[in-house]
């Protein structure tokens, strides 16, 4: 019995991989909007109901297997070492992640991702949606981080916690979003992720700054983030 039920998983799983790829590539062949469900379908040689079965919309398709980035910043709080703070842990992570998105657009693959995503309203909105849910389980574990280690906690938690949230996650996002023209119209992905990830990591640091003057943290933070002094005082 168990054997059989590995065979209809490893089978189960095969047919949601095909149903990937195959909806995929005619996504960067074709455009979101032109493909339909029976499209899929057919070069997958399944039923319609079965492609159903794997992904309840189009855009489920679409970004599967492609946004690890929804998780990514919550895991980053979690999986930090014992000494490090969890917004320094987030930062890291973000300046990190901004390096890699930027830079991943000298491929070709994340190219074709980026025009058939920008091209479509569907996606652009199911995008915002992602990130949304992204904020929500960053905010989850920056409230289980604190609890667990009140020195590093804001007065307010409950409050500190979806502001920074969505304040953080929105400033990785206008980095690696606003580039898209530039990296469209030719500009080299690894040296605009350079003066871009620089960007990231002085702002991030303000940010991390700010912080403890909104939100009262226990743990001072004097970092030191590359502003000049004049720009941090009006900050």
């Amino acid at each position: 019995m168990g054997e059989l039920l590995d065979r209809r998983a490893r089978k189960k799983a095969q047919t949601r991989e095909l149903i990937r790829s195959v909806a995929q590539r005619l996504f960067d062949e074709r455009g979101f909007e032109a493909v339909t469900i029976a499209d899929i379908a057919g070069e997958s040689d399944v039923a319609v109901q079965t492609v159903f079965n794997h992904f309840a919309t189009k855009e489920e398709l679409f970004f599967d297997g492609r946004t690890p980035w929804v998780d990514a910043p919550a895991e980053a709080v979690r999986a930090r070492e014992p000494s490090v703070a969890p917004l320094s842990a987030l930062r890291t992570h973000l300046v990190s992640s901004v390096h890699q998105l930027i830079g991943s657009m000298s491929t070709p693959e994340r190219r074709c991702y980026i025009t058939t995503l920008e091209a479509s309203d569907a996606l652009r909105s199911h995008e915002r949606e992602l990130v949304h849910e992204s904020e929500i389980r960053l905010q989850t574990a920056l409230l289980e981080a604190w609890a667990a280690d009140p020195s590093t906690a804001p007065a307010d938690p409950e409050a500190a916690a979806p502001l920074i949230a969505a304040v953080w996650l929105a400033a990785r996002r206008s980095l690696v979003v606003g580039q898209r023209p530039r990296l469209a119209r030719g500009a080299d992905p690894e040296l605009t992720a350079a003066m871009v990830v620089d960007v990231a990591d002085r702002m991030l640091r303000e940010m991390e700054n700010c912080a403890e003057a909104v939100h009262g943290f226990a743990a001072p933070l004097h970092a030191d983030t590359g502003w000049p002094q004049t720009v941090r005082r009006a900050g």
